[in-house]
C-alpha cells in the first residue's frame, strides 16, 4: 500500500510545483509587459521571486491582480486586431469588389464581354 500513497504524494506535487511554475511564469510576463513599471522596480520583483518566491508571488497578486488581467485583456486584444488585420491584408479584395471592378471597366469600354466574363469567372473560382 506504500507504492499506491507515494504514487498519490507524487501526483499531487508534480501538480501543485506545475501550478506554482504556471503562477511564476505569468507574474514574470506580467511584469515584462507593464510599460508604467520602472526597470527597478521589475528587478525588485524578480529579486523578490527568487529569493521569496510564494511570499513575493501572494502580494504581487494581490497588489498588482487587477492589473494584470487588465494587460492581459489589453494585449490579446491587440493581438487579435493584429491578426484580423493580417487576415484582411491577405485575402484581399472579395469576388464581388473584382466583378465590380470588372463591370466597371466593362462600362467604360476597356475590356469587351468576353474578357468580362473571364474575369468574372475567374472571380467567382
Amino acid at each position: 500500500m506504500s507504492n499506491f500513497w507515494d504514487l498519490v504524494w507524487l501526483m499531487l506535487s508534480t501538480f501543485f510545483f506545475v501550478a506554482y511554475l504556471i503562477i511564476m511564469f505569468q507574474i514574470v510576463v506580467d511584469l515584462f509587459r507593464d510599460p508604467n513599471l520602472g526597470g527597478g522596480s521589475k528587478v525588485l520583483w524578480i529579486i523578490g521571486l527568487l529569493f521569496v518566491p510564494v511570499l513575493t508571488a501572494v502580494i504581487y497578486i494581490i497588489a498588482r491582480g487587477t492589473g494584470m488581467a487588465e494587460r492581459q485583456h489589453a494585449s490579446l486584444q491587440r493581438s487579435k486586431s493584429e491578426a484580423d488585420a493580417y487576415i484582411r491584408d491577405v485575402a484581399g479584395k472579395s469576388p464581388a469588389t473584382h466583378i465590380a471592378e470588372a463591370k466597371a471597366l466593362l462600362d467604360t469600354g476597356t475590356i469587351n464581354q468576353a474578357e468580362f466574363d473571364k474575369l468574372k469567372a475567374k472571380a467567382l473560382s
